[in-house]
């Protein structure tokens, strides 16, 4: 079935036309980004369970940015009459006039910044799903996942905790400006499953994560993956610390995701380009990566959580090739920073919700398949390891160095797996040297996750 759109912004979307019409008279560009994103989160240990549908309340508003005089303003509301817009209209003209205020009083330079296209569009797009969070049966939900966490600690003895999540959000967005109408629906969802293991002096954890643009369906294929998160919690357990040093690796999907979105993540998301706080600005058509090395970045470049049909800006998806070959071609834009630097957007203008401002952020961040097969790649390695379980990572923008944590790596010698593991590790170096040491690259791309960047 489809995830039909929002009822309450069908209800309300006449009203905020007139409102944009109304601010029309005042300002050079107006556009509304409406949301209702109703959804649940739960938590669950074996000792307790949490549950949450505060998205409910929190993902119920809009937001109207305009232009004039070369600045741009923003201002969020959540209580609009539709059958009265003019009294949100001299409320928003109200406010920003102060802000202006503000800025005359301080003497606080303006940044001037271009007008916005405004190019007719209308879309409407509501996507596949096979449940909806709203409807979900709850109990049947909670039935599952606490089944699981305690199947988890009756698996092994050496399972003290387990820990699980699940959350859905239904995204219904609209935005509207004097010539755009474009209206999405879609549903998010994500889970994750971590047993916590003690051999009496050591504790650890692994896990396994699903995400997708799926509604709660998603959360059934989470049972047969927790064999795999007990065997990446032991893994763990059994590691020994690695002698620091520069080694061959071979990075699993998901460390390979922490490493694209490190590198070609933060470090191209071009309004750090707009303040001269991105080392990658000065790297435009010159080489970052070796020959092997294609990226791919955008709403469209793949379908996960991160894919939707327009961004917050009105900003239709797209599958931005940043590298290709090596070379870099581009970095990702928001609206806003486009304008300034003299470029188009990418549709990477999100926010956090409607009461955040817009920064310039990822969607799915992926290499290009290669020619080379798992068991190829480690008979090439003469001693290194292949290396698991994403923790955590962050960069430099400006200097570009780049730092990943993973929880785990399996030692392989003369080309062979020896069965020792080291960890946890920590990966880190310059962006260039890093992707320019890139040897070989699977013949198979998979993209899954747990969810989203937390900057």
């Amino acid at each position: 079935m489809q995830a039909a759109f929002s009822p309450y912004l069908e209800s309300i979307a006449d009203g905020i036309k007139k409102l944009i019409a109304i601010l029309q008279e005042d300002y050079d560009y107006v556009s509304v980004l409406s949301t209702d994103s109703p959804g649940f989160a739960m938590r669950f240990t074996t000792r307790d369970t949490v549950v949450s549908e505060s998205t409910l309340i929190t993902e119920r508003g809009n937001v109207v940015r305009v232009r004039k005089d070369g600045l741009y303003s923003e201002y969020a509301f959540n209580e609009f009459d539709p059958e009265h817009p003019e009294e949100t209209a001299e409320e928003v003209k109200t406010i920003l006039s102060r802000q202006l205020e503000v800025l005359k009083a301080t003497g606080s330079k303006v940044y001037e910044t271009e007008k916005l296209s405004d190019d007719p569009c209308v879309l409407r797009k509501e996507f596949e799903t096979q449940e909806l969070p709203e409807t979900a049966d709850i109990p049947k939900i909670i039935d599952m996942f606490t089944g699981m966490v305690h199947k988890a600690k009756e698996m092994e003895e050496r399972v003290v905790e387990c820990q699980a999540s699940a959350q859905s959000t239904h995204v219904s967005k609209m935005f509207l400006t004097a010539n755009r109408d474009l209206r999405q629906s879609y549903v998010a969802s994500e889970c994750m499953i971590a047993p916590i293991v003690s051999d009496g002096e050591k504790t650890e954890y692994g896990y396994v994560g699903l995400s997708g643009r799926k509604g709660p369906e998603l959360f059934s294929e989470l049972p047969q993956k927790l064999e795999k998160a007990m065997k990446a919690s032991l893994d763990n357990l059994a590691a020994t610390p690695v002698e620091p040093g520069e080694y061959e690796i071979i990075a699993a999907p998901e460390v390979a995701g922490l490493i694209a979105h490190e590198a070609f993540g933060h470090g191209v998301e071009m309004d750090m380009f707009v303040k001269n706080r991105a080392l990658g600005k000065q790297y435009i058509g010159k080489r970052v990566g070796s020959d092997l090395v294609t990226m791919h970045e955008g709403a469209d470049a793949a379908v996960d959580v991160a894919s939707y049909a327009f961004d917050d800006e009105g900003t239709l998806a797209g599958d931005v090739i940043e590298i290709q070959n090596g070379i870099l071609n581009t970095g990702v834009c928001d609206a806003l920073a486009a304008a300034r630097l003299g470029t188009r957007p990418t549709g990477n203008g999100k926010r956090q919700n409607f009461e955040h401002k817009v920064y310039t952020r990822m969607t799915n961040t992926v290499f290009e398949a290669g020619d080379s097969t798992l068991d190829e790649m480690i008979a090439s390695v003469k001693f290194g390891y292949l290396i698991e379980g994403g923790g955590s990572g962050m960069e430099d923008p400006k200097h570009w160095g780049i730092q990943c944590i993973v929880q785990r790596g399996y030692e392989i010698v003369d080309g062979k797996l020896t069965g020792k593991i080291v960890g946890p590790l920590i990966i880190t170096g310059y962006v260039p040297e890093l992707l320019g040491g890139i040897s070989m690259l699977s013949n198979e791309v998979k993209v899954f996750g747990t969810g989203a960047c937390g900057k």
